[in-house]
């Protein structure tokens, strides 16, 4: 059966990544609008960008409104900057936050509207041209045809999907990598775990995002813990930024699968950050996932060393699991209970994310037939 592979129009990875990129930005507008947040400015990460297109002639406008993850909100005021500064390019710099805003603030600049009109529906506007440099290795955004919004009416994280959100020139400077804290570093580390896992055991899997995925997991298992416990380590750095971007383009033609589905009604209701949600919720996802898919799971414990050759596929599955679970503790994971999230009250809407967790679509793709009750029942085992 044919199948499409998407990825962005124009990569650039390695060391002085940003250097090479200047000339791509200056094919792409007059006036670019950086969406970024204040943290990027304060570590100086953003000024680095300005001097990128100030060598190149290009003006710009700073929009630093992504306070966290992306609201319907801060989408609002992000089109109205972009509009009033008369911007004809968008360059986002960040993590998943500015980059998701950057594709939604982009979706709503021929058309106008609000990002919320998208919940449902596929995105296929004209859009202009956009950058995204990605400050952390994990959420893949820089390679997807997705994005994350909350409708802040209905407390709902919207997964919005289309062919136009790919970005134009994704620039994967290691040197952004460098200023992440460890905290920050495992979960956005973690979030490209999930993304590679979960491409490799989709029902919608294929032979090139396989490759992609495999190579993803390998890096990461390898990488993922020196990059944490040495920040400065820039081999490191640069191999979890490969990794987060071979796993952003694997699950970007394979999709995610159960966890992402349980992880945004978990971010939309407790404003946990979503590379934490997801590594909060991998034991117990996985561990339901793996009965329907030994071989695939067998596949992953054997790439990474866990399992050999002599293994049954159930045995090399159960390994990996093993292996993905002394990983998230080394990384020093919290539970939920930990986290300050209080039992009572995240009991009393486990009836409403798993509803909203079906609704997405995600949960269907794990090969392991699904329904709405055992969600709430991988809910309640997170205590």
């Amino acid at each position: 059966m044919a199948r499409e592979f998407i990825v962005p129009g124009q990569i650039i990875t390695g060391a002085g990544a940003l250097d090479m990129a200047e000339a791509s930005m200056k094919q792409l507008g007059k006036k670019a609008m950086i969406v970024t947040d204040n943290v990027m400015i304060d570590l100086g990460n953003c000024a680095k960008v300005e001097a990128a297109l100030k060598n190149q002639g290009i003006e710009y406008v700073i929009y630093s409104g992504i306070t966290g993850e992306p609201t319907d909100k801060m989408i609002e005021a992000g089109l109205k900057m972009y509009k009033e500064e008369a911007c004809d390019f968008l360059v986002a710099l960040g993590g998943g936050s500015p980059i998701d805003s950057m594709k939604a603030i982009g979706s709503l600049v021929v058309d106008g509207g609000s990002i919320c009109d998208y919940m449902g529906k596929v995105i296929d506007v004209e859009m202009p041209p956009m950058v995204a440099i990605p400050t952390t290795a994990g959420t893949g955004s820089e390679a997807t045809q997705f994005t994350i919004i909350t409708d802040t009416v209905n407390n709902i994280k919207m997964l919005l999907k289309g062919k136009v959100l790919m970005p134009a020139l994704a620039v994967i400077d290691p040197q952004f990598t460098m200023t992440a804290p460890p905290k920050i570093t495992a979960a956005t580390g973690l979030d490209a775990l999930c993304h590679a896992v979960e491409a490799y055991t989709s029902r919608k899997s294929q032979t090139l995002s396989d490759t992609f995925a495999l190579s993803a997991v390998k890096r990461i298992f390898k990488y993922l813990p020196t990059a944490f416990h040495d920040g400065k380590n820039e081999e490191a750095r640069v191999e979890m930024s490969v990794a987060a971007l071979e796993a952003g383009i694997a699950f970007n033609n394979a999709s995610v699968t159960l966890i992402h589905g349980m992880s945004r009604p978990i971010g939309a209701l407790f404003h946990v950050a979503h590379g934490l949600s997801n590594a909060i919720l991998m034991k117990v996802c996985l561990g339901f996932a793996l009965e329907g898919a030994y071989d695939r799971f067998g596949d992953l414990g054997r790439a990474i060393g866990a399992a050999d050759a002599e293994d049954s596929d159930k045995t090399a599955a159960e390994k990996f699991l093993q292996a993905v679970a002394d990983l998230t503790k080394e990384l020093e994971t919290p539970t939920l209970e930990e986290y300050g999230i209080q039992k009572e009250e995240f009991f009393g809407v486990i009836d409403k994310m798993a509803h909203d967790a079906m609704e997405s679509g995600s949960p269907q793709n794990t090969i392991r037939d699904i329904k709405e009750d055992d969600v709430k029942e991988m809910y309640r085992n997170l205590w």
